[in-house]
């Protein structure tokens, strides 16, 4: 897992930023994660394109429950931004908890519920 605090540092310097983003997923070519309860779920993946930027493919849907035999079809949806955009958003977020890793920032820009306790 990555350094809590070398994101955090990097998220200070436009340029540093860049470097820490770009650096991350030459190591780890994506990043994935989800949220699940009982009625909802949510699986997200994050790449890096080199012309598009940041590439966070969300897909949500419904879990049914009973013998309907139909089960809704899940949506997907593709958002891109460029590692400024994304961090600004971060910058803008202010996550107040100095444990929160990459992953969990992650989380919380895609959407997911109760990502960051807090």
């Amino acid at each position: 897992m990555t350094n809590t605090t070398d994101w955090k540092a990097a998220l200070n310097s436009k340029e540093d930023f860049k470097n820490f983003i770009t650096d991350y997923f030459a190591k780890h070519e994506e990043l994935t994660g989800n949220y699940e309860n009982t009625s909802y779920y949510e699986y997200y993946t994050v790449r890096l394109d080199s012309k598009d930027g940041l590439i966070i493919t969300l897909t949500t849907g419904i879990n049914t429950t009973g013998n309907t035999g139909v089960s809704p079809i899940p949506f997907k949806d593709v958002e891109k931004l460029s590692i400024e955009q994304f961090r600004q958003l971060i910058l803008n977020k202010k996550f107040a908890d100095m444990h929160t890793s990459l992953a969990d920032v992650f989380k919380t820009v895609a959407g997911v519920p109760d990502a960051v306790k807090g």
